[in-house]
């Protein structure tokens, strides 16, 4: 029976945790995933610009022994207004895997729905699973099953990146506040999910229009564009007081780490300044991608090592 993953809930969180401690030992070089690819074609249907997702996942598909096809929506008969379950049937001929990043979760789920091969979701307007998963990874890369007692602080717009966050604080047993605007709170159904897990991991989920409340004694601030791609013309003055500068900064611990799942607006949602000094961080974040993404494809193929 395939297997999709369109939201984080998709995978147990016995196997999330499976994902994320080898993609530790395979990025190590402790495991190898081999080459569960070989022989499959792998379909990226993309309508959102993209670096690191597009990136990662091709480089890692390639890595897999696989191959990858990228097509644009305008490329494809769907732009002109194929039904979604006509392009799911179609291309499940003729792929192995298909990869979306697209902005209707609606029109993600149906193309599961009607797709004979696994489904991932590489970001919609309401979940970015792939995005979360890796994180959680760089989490756990860096301070190992402490990551459980870290504060951590999400400032700025609940968007897609703010509700699977609160789903993967759920699932990992994680201690996450929620800072936003008023009227810029996350989806209330990953919220209502995210306590769900919570009360199995023993998770703390917290939403709150204070972002110093929510940085207050933080051992990791993360951020994101206030304004996501589709969402232009929003106002940026609301979100001004969640702007992760030095001034916030000093409401957290010392050693406070900080994360940007980039692009970075910088000098909107953080300044450069701090940005520079957690390039490092930042960017092996990104790089994370990568490694959680072959390991995902591996679990979704069943060519995990034993």
């Amino acid at each position: 029976m395939k297997r999709d993953f369109i939201d984080l809930w998709d995978l147990t969180p016995e196997e999330a945790w499976e994902i994320v401690k080898l993609t530790k030992e395979v990025k190590e070089g402790k495991k190898d995933l081999g080459k569960p690819l070989i022989g499959k074609n792998v379909a990226l249907l993309f309508n959102k610009p993209s670096t690191r997702t597009r990136v990662s996942f091709e480089v890692g598909i390639n890595q897999l022994g696989g191959n990858s096809l990228f097509f644009q929506e305008k490329e494809l008969q769907i732009s002109r207004g194929e039904d979604v379950k006509d392009t799911a049937r179609t291309l499940s001929r003729y792929v192995d895997c298909i990869i979306v990043r697209n902005h209707s979760h609606t029109w993600l789920r149906e193309l599961g729905k009607y797709a004979s091969v696994p489904v991932i979701n590489a970001l919609t307007n309401l979940s970015h699973p792939c995005q979360i998963l890796s994180d959680v990874f760089t989490l756990y890369e860096t301070f190992g099953e402490e990551m459980k007692n870290l504060k951590i602080a999400y400032l700025g717009d609940g968007n897609n990146v703010c509700n699977t966050l609160l789903v993967g604080a759920g699932m990992f047993g994680l201690k996450l506040f929620v800072a936003t605007p008023e009227g810029y709170e996350p989806n209330s159904y990953y919220f209502k999910k995210a306590e769900e897990f919570a009360r199995e991991s023993g998770a703390d989920v917290v939403l709150t229009h204070d972002p110093k409340e929510a940085v207050k004694n933080a051992d990791i601030v993360y951020t994101d564009v206030w304004i996501s791609m589709g969402e232009e013309g929003k106002s940026l003055e609301v979100f001004k007081p969640y702007q992760v500068n030095e001034t916030l900064l000093k409401e957290a611990k010392p050693s406070v780490r900080v994360m940007h799942c980039l692009p970075a607006k910088k000098g909107q949602e953080i300044t450069e300044e701090v940005f520079e000094k957690n390039a490092d961080f930042i960017f092996t974040q990104a790089e994370n991608r990568l490694h959680t993404q072959k390991t995902l494809l591996a679990f979704l193929f069943k060519a995990l090592p034993a």
